[in-house]
């Protein structure tokens, strides 16, 4: 068979993501539990290696774009079409999910392959839920309910959702590349140092790795569809790592292999799974984790079918919005990733007092005023 550009390009997905597989299975790279540790017991180490590699894509996407090597305005982050009710109802729902689940899909993936059986059901529901969001019976929701609302900026003269772009739109300025430099360096020192500043991620050598490279694989992954994918005759669509619709993509392609093509996306699902598997076998860590009980099972089928339905609407996951749509400076993509995190601390909170609580809606009153008053928890 002749390689051709997109088997190329999906070769080096597949390395990359195996690098990050093992990388995130070594330092327990979490967005979950990084929101997890921070609401329940205060810690914000695993919380700020996110921000760093949120900080690290940022810096090189934006140094890509800005060179003019790779064209981030042709990715599905940076569009005009901005989907406000998607971003934010998607965001929440993912946040719901991937706390019931016991993480996101980027973690599921991970877990899977340690020879954690739930992951393994996780995976296939939210990437059987992801498909059938995209384009089968729970897309008619998404195109019905969702797709009307968004907001066309182009109508209102504004190219794109970039945040470059909306400020010049709003105070009337010139976009040049100056106003670009100057906001892409802001918003990576600002999240690099945030993180930086915390002393539970310096002293921490697994939170630094796992943030350092979540960041630079979320910066090769532009590098390999936008510089080395360029190709006039076999174009591949420039991306990043993201894991909910391909997840789905992934599950299709293992049912129609003789009539389908490989892309980037299902080769880093694959290299995912890959790279942990090799850790968990060379550090004697794989373990086979099955559900302890019915309620247990109940919620990781709850959370996958959310994360599904939630990550295709958000348009990503923690890492898919989180990393590699905030990497492009797209006001949907923080929107999406506040959501995430909101609906994941509030299912936390809603969790903790349905322990001493008589009902579900005292719970989530007294999760909802945690979360407006966090003074009021202490």
């Amino acid at each position: 068979m002749e390689l051709t550009n997109i088997h190329l390009v999906a070769g080096a997905g597949f390395l990359l993501a195996m690098v990050l597989g093992a990388v995130m299975n070594r330092t327990n790279f979490c967005t979950m539990g990084a929101v997890s540790d921070w609401v329940n017991m205060g810690l914000n180490g695993r919380f700020a290696a996110w921000v760093l590699a949120m900080g690290i894509a940022v810096a090189g996407a934006q140094v890509l774009e800005l060179l003019g090597l790779v064209d981030l305005q042709s990715s599905i982050y940076r569009t005009a079409n901005f989907g406000w009710l998607g971003y934010m109802v998607g965001g929440l729902l993912f946040g719901i999910g991937m706390t019931l689940a016991g993480g996101c899909g980027q973690r599921s993936l991970v877990r899977l392959g340690s020879g954690n059986l739930k992951s393994l059901v996780v995976v296939l529901v939210l990437g059987i839920t992801a498909y059938a969001t995209l384009g089968g019976i729970l897309g008619l929701l998404r195109v019905n309910y969702f797709g009307p609302v968004a907001i066309d900026l182009a109508s209102h003269g504004v190219e794109d959702q970039g945040l470059a772009t909306l400020l010049g739109g709003l105070s009337g300025m010139a976009v040049g590349s100056g106003m670009r430099w100057l906001i892409a360096a802001l918003v990576a020192l600002l999240l690099i140092g945030w993180a930086l500043r915390q002393p539970a991620l310096r002293s921490s050598v697994d939170n630094l790795l796992g943030g350092i490279v979540t960041g630079l694989c979320v910066v090769g992954a532009w590098v390999i569809t936008g510089v080395y994918g360029l190709d006039d005759f076999d174009p591949v669509r420039v991306e990043s790592l993201t894991f909910i619709a391909p997840t789905g993509n992934t599950i299709n392609y293992a049912m129609t292999f003789t009539g389908a093509t490989i892309n980037f996306g299902i080769a880093v699902v694959l290299g995912m799974i890959a790279g942990s598997f090799l850790y968990a076998l060379l550090s004697r860590s794989f373990r086979i984790e099955t559900f302890t009980d019915r309620t247990d099972m109940c919620n990781h089928l709850i959370g996958a079918v959310l994360m599904g339905f939630g990550g295709v609407l958000a348009l990503g996951c923690t890492i898919g919005q989180g990393v590699s749509g905030v990497s492009t400076l797209a006001a949907g993509s923080f929107v999406a990733m506040i959501c995430i995190v909101i609906g994941c601390a509030l299912t936390l909170k809603v969790q903790y007092h349905l322990m001493d609580e008589p009902g579900f809606f005292r719970a989530l009153l007294r999760g909802i005023a945690d979360l407006l008053m966090p003074w009021r928890a202490d």
